[in-house]
């Protein structure tokens, strides 16, 4: 049994000798993620859902008993991980450590709605906008959406830091914009609440145009915030952005620093070159970066290797 749970977690990770099965599975689930998709979207058409009502149910019944199998094996083969394997614990500790993962909580999500269908009663038209949280699970096979979910939660602190900030500049300008304008706007601005529209609109630049301070004062405040506004928005951009250019910086780094481990009397073996491979998969690197990478290894440790006056081993 524990051989099996190897195999199936090779699979599902895509390495060793099963990386190509490992591959075609990883298609095969984001085709039918994107199946689903537009299935939902259609769904949303009246007409379309009324005529096609028999196989948009049988999609829907066959996505949930895929995903919902997909669900439960990783959670059982997770101990295999190497993240897993390494933790000095028991096998059912290693699964709810897993369960409560970033990726394991989006794979419940996108078979929860469904699920619940059949103990609660609920609007399906809720239940639709739900299911469409599906898309998320595109999250576990794309490596660009995995930096970006990392760069979250890196920088966690810096952008709840920089939210804080902005609900502090919110209730300060919503304060403000009521001081100023509410007697003017009793429609508009009559209460902190109701200003907190205009204040949300401008602090994220957005601008509708509904609701607009018409006195001079008020004004010369909006225009006071649109300008702090345009600071506030590039905080956690600018967060992002260096936490993003971070982690690619760092996987490039890995596989470099695995490529001068790997390399031996200045070349690189067949098995060595399968790893690095599976490596630079995993890691979401083109193969044009891999190369170079691999190339200039090659060339930096073919320097050392020989004379660059004879070009003979020392």
């Amino acid at each position: 049994m524990r051989k099996l749970r190897q195999t199936i977690n090779q699979v599902f990770e895509a390495s060793g000798k099963y990386q190509r099965a490992g591959h075609i599975l990883d298609v095969i689930l984001i085709s039918i993620i994107m199946i689903n998709v537009v299935a939902i979207v259609l769904e949303s058409v009246h007409s379309i859902a009324t005529e096609y009502y028999s196989e948009f149910l049988m999609l829907e019944l066959v996505s949930v008993a895929i995903f919902s199998a997909e669900y439960l094996i990783r959670a059982w083969t997770c101990v295999d991980r190497v993240k897993y394997a390494s933790m000095n614990c028991s096998n059912t500790q290693k699964r709810i450590r897993y369960i409560l993962s970033p990726l394991a909580i989006i794979d419940l999500i996108a078979i929860l709605p469904s699920l619940l269908m059949f103990f609660f009663a609920i609007d399906l038209r809720f239940l639709r906008v739900l299911r469409l949280l599906r898309v998320f699970k595109l999250t576990r096979y794309s490596r660009a959406m995995q930096l970006l979910l990392q760069a979250f939660i890196d920088e966690s602190s810096s952008l709840l830091a920089a939210f804080f900030i902005m609900s502090v500049v919110l209730i300060l300008a919503s304060c403000g914009i009521y001081l100023l304008e509410h007697d003017i706007q009793p429609d508009k601005f009559g209460s902190i609440p109701a200003a907190m529209w205009w204040a949300m609109a401008t602090l994220t630049t957005v601008g509708y145009g509904d609701v607009v301070p018409i006195t001079p004062i008020g004004k010369l405040f909006g225009g006071v915030i649109t300008l702090v506004s345009m600071g506030m928005v590039a905080i956690p951009t600018g967060l992002l952005a260096s936490s993003f250019s971070e982690q690619v910086r760092k996987r490039r780094q890995l596989f470099e620093d695995a490529t001068h481990e790997k390399i031996t009397d200045g070349k690189l073996t067949d098995e060595q070159m399968h790893h690095l491979e599976e490596l630079r998969y995993k890691l979401g690197l083109s193969k044009l970066e891999a190369n170079k990478a691999i190339k200039a290894e090659l060339n930096k440790r073919s320097s050392h290797l020989f004379c660059r006056h004879c070009g003979k081993r020392p």
